[in-house]
């Protein structure tokens, strides 16, 4: 390994990159307001314009492995870094037709990277895979905490919502940088016949994590684009709604971190991620009919769960994978299938809410998410490995 490979500096650099993959994304949601206004976006456009990336992760993801046939996992991830860099650039001076465009590519680029990069930490840092895919998971929720604390005062201070979205052009261009020296290094595929990559689709185990990545990216995506308004339905202000999923969103930073560096030494990691799910149970029932003045703890509660959970699900990814290419593959499968169920989620809570009237049928639909969600990561969970024959 060259000293541009050193594992230090490596880790350093999935970091950052990672940090790039959210911003991107929960940078509209602050501002659209301001581009229903500039632009005459309507509501169900400014849906479409929310679901699309999300749409992307699913439909690209399972392809991205593919791509390896022709060149290193190293060199496809600047390859869309740089993607992600125009995406962000052709979205803030378009106007609609850049915003929407833009944003397609950047769903494109970050579900390429996201499929990567654990492959990438699986080749080099097998030994400590659990720990840097829960360090990954960090990096994700910090960028996702950081883009939804400061975009609005970034519209504020730059004077509109074109600068404001452009702005995570400037960090994605460094992460390009960053990333450069690996690219140029060639990757650990550089001059080896490609083989074949396995097709998982008849591995119940990995069915079991890909499961896992779809029901609990279905909670994710739900809770995300609902939350504030069932608190506000609840009795809060919009401004404290947005507070506490912010809240929320922080507190998923550090037990990100912490789950899978627990979870990692023991054999089995089911009873793990049925903890974590028991405390997003708890804390989202707390949150949607408990006594308001108890909203920061059950959110707490909830926050520690889910980032938990989602760093629980993303290590699956190497834990349960034998060898690298495995490891890409299963990447994308759970990616693609959990991302599409992301999608879908929060359509149907927003039907049943409009049916209804009330947010009683959306919180049934959500507790059998999480109880999905418990049910094929208790599976996941246990010590198995996808045998390379199960995937020929």
């Amino acid at each position: 390994m060259s000293s541009v490979a050193r594992p230090i500096v490596l880790f350093f650099a999935i970091v950052y990159v990672a940090t790039n993959l959210r911003p991107a994304l929960l940078g509209v949601g602050p501002l659209l307001g301001s581009l229903q206004k500039d632009l005459g976006l309507s509501s169900v456009a400014s849906g479409v314009l929310i679901t699309l990336p999300v749409l992307c992760f699913g439909v690209f993801a399972p392809f991205s492995p593919k791509l390896l046939r022709y060149t290193s996992a190293e060199r496809l991830i600047l390859l869309n870094l740089i993607l992600l860099v125009l995406g962000l650039a052709l979205r803030s001076v378009l106007g609609l037709f850049g915003l929407f465009a833009g944003t397609f590519v950047i769903g494109f680029s970050i579900s390429v990277v996201m499929v990567l990069l654990p492959s990438i930490i699986k080749h080099h840092f097998s030994a400590r895979a659990g720990t840097m895919m829960g360090l990954y998971s960090t990096a994700l929720a910090l960028g996702a905490t950081i883009a939804a604390g400061v975009t609005v005062p970034l519209e504020q201070w730059l004077g509109g919502w074109t600068l404001a979205l452009g702005f995570w052009l400037v960090p994605a261009l460094i992460a390009v940088f960053v990333w450069w020296p690996y690219a140029q290094e060639g990757g650990h595929e550089r001059g080896r016949a490609r083989p074949a990559l396995p097709k998982l689709r008849h591995s119940w185990l990995a069915w079991q994590v890909t499961l896992f990545m779809g029901f609990q990216g279905a909670i994710a995506y739900s809770l995300f684009g609902w939350l504030p308004l069932i608190l506000i339905d609840h009795g809060l202000s919009t401004l404290e709604g947005g507070l506490v999923l912010s809240a929320t969103m922080l507190v998923q930073v550090p037990s990100s971190m912490v789950g899978p560096w627990l979870a990692g030494r023991i054999r089995s990691q089911s009873l793990a991620i049925l903890l974590m799910l028991l405390l997003v149970l708890v804390g989202y029932l707390s949150m949607v009919y408990a006594p308001v003045r108890w909203i920061y703890v059950w959110s707490t509660v909830f926050g520690v769960g889910f980032g938990g959970m989602f760093s629980l699900s993303m290590a699956l990814l190497v834990w349960r994978s034998p060898t690298v290419l495995i490891a890409a593959s299963l990447s994308g499968m759970a990616q693609g299938v959990g991302y599409t169920l992301a999608a879908v989620a929060p359509l149907v809570m927003g039907i049943l809410h409009g049916a209804t009237g009330d947010w009683n049928a959306a919180s049934l639909f959500m507790v059998l998410l999480i109880i999905g969600a418990a049910w094929s990561g208790g599976l996941a969970g246990r010590e198995k490995f996808i045998e390379a024959d199960a995937a020929p």
